[in-house]
């Protein structure tokens, strides 16, 4: 799989063009992150290679064999491994905090280590899922990436956190919508796999922000009507206008600030965008589906994870989705799956007729110009 960053390129490109005067290290950062993130890209087509680092206290030899057997052995429960990439871009750095291990002094480790737990009790309690390839994978994450590093990213074997760069992002191990979010991605590469351009890319950002904002309100216990659905809370410092990333229940009304500007995710087909940017608009238009998303949850009431949840994860793991699937392919799966699982005419089979209908993706509303868009 490509590299799957949480901040868009939109949003990096806004502060490193109009960032100078009001975050001139946002700015800096913005830029030397852009760089590093195509480096990253280009190291990932060759085939990224790691180094481990022994772990403080241990000899080099006997960590990095440790660290071998821990990587490629799947067992039972979850198995986390989370470093210190010091400042540094080598991954995955140096092993502060192996599974079972007690809290350590590092606060980021410590979020991180709890969101990969987080993320895991999700899938495992609620969809019988063992880790993100259903063989117990080993989930692996490194904090401190880099210097003022404004994003976070999973690569198809661990999970990358920057620190941000304090005027605009103040860190991504704090927000666990965030971390399920990006893990998401792993499930996904190893089920339905959905090309990563246009709406099935649309989509595989969408899915990972389902069980993002599901891995929060599982974590906490929370009901679909009171939760906030918003991806990223808490990664803007204060001086940001805005309350979080994405709004999955909103699109387009996450922030509005005079760097940043608006939120610029559409919440209709009407609004769909087609660019060639961003693979084809794959964190623009994942608003779409988001909202009928969070529209069905919130109608539905209760927890989000047992009624369209459970709909969403048998179409993602399903024999009908391909890498290839549409919105409109998307949205009749899950009606389909909804009269399989809960009946014609249950209420979540009708929550999800209503809540596509209302985004403009079935019902033959206005579908905007999609065609050209992969």
């Amino acid at each position: 799989m490509s590299l799957r960053h949480v901040i868009p390129p939109y949003l990096l490109d806004a502060i490193a063009e109009r960032g100078g005067e009001k975050f001139p290290r946002a700015a800096r950062a913005a830029r030397s992150c852009q760089v590093s993130d195509e480096s990253c890209r280009s190291l990932r087509a060759e085939g990224l290679r790691y180094t481990p680092v022994a772990k403080l206290g241990e000899g080099a030899q006997g960590s990095q064999g440790a660290m071998h057997s821990q990587v490629i052995g799947a067992g039972a429960g979850v198995n986390r491994l989370v470093h210190d990439a010091q400042g540094t871009e080598t991954l995955p750095g140096v092993l502060v905090r192996s599974e079972g291990e007690g809290a350590v002094s590092d606060e980021p480790v410590n979020e991180a280590y709890d969101g990969l737990g987080a993320s895991y009790s999700l899938f495992a309690e609620a969809f019988e899922r063992n880790s993100l390839d259903g063989k117990g994978m080993p989930l692996i994450a490194s904090v401190h990436y880099g210097q003022d590093y404004d994003n976070a990213f999973f690569d198809g074997r661990l999970m990358v956190f920057g620190d941000g760069d304090d005027e605009v992002f103040a860190g991504f191990t704090g927000s666990l919508s965030i971390i399920g979010h990006e893990l998401s991605h792993g499930v996904i590469s190893h089920t339905a796999d959905l090309e990563y351009r246009g709406q099935p890319g649309a989509l595989n950002e969408h899915c990972a922000d389902v069980f993002g904002a599901l891995t929060e309100q599982h974590d906490s216990g929370q009901n679909a009507e009171d939760a906030t659905w918003l991806i990223g809370a808490g990664i803007f410092t204060p001086e940001v206008t805005g309350k979080a990333l994405r709004s999955m229940l909103e699109p387009g009304t996450a922030y509005d600030d005079d760097v940043l500007g608006r939120d610029p995710q559409p919440d209709h087909m009407d609004r769909y965008v087609t660019t060639e940017s961003d693979n084809g608009g794959v964190h623009l238009n994942s608003g779409i589906p988001n909202r009928a998303f969070a529209l069905a949850a919130t109608a539905l009431g209760g927890p989000a994870w047992e009624t369209v949840g459970q709909v969403w994860f048998a179409v993602l793991t399903g024999p009908d989705i391909t890498t290839r699937t549409d919105f409109a392919g998307f949205a009749a799966l899950t009606i389909a799956e909804a009269v399989a699982a809960f009946g014609e005419g249950s209420d979540v089979h009708d929550a999800l007729v209503q809540s596509w209908g209302a985004v403009g993706v079935t019902r033959g509303a206005n579908r905007g110009n999609v065609g050209s868009s992969w």
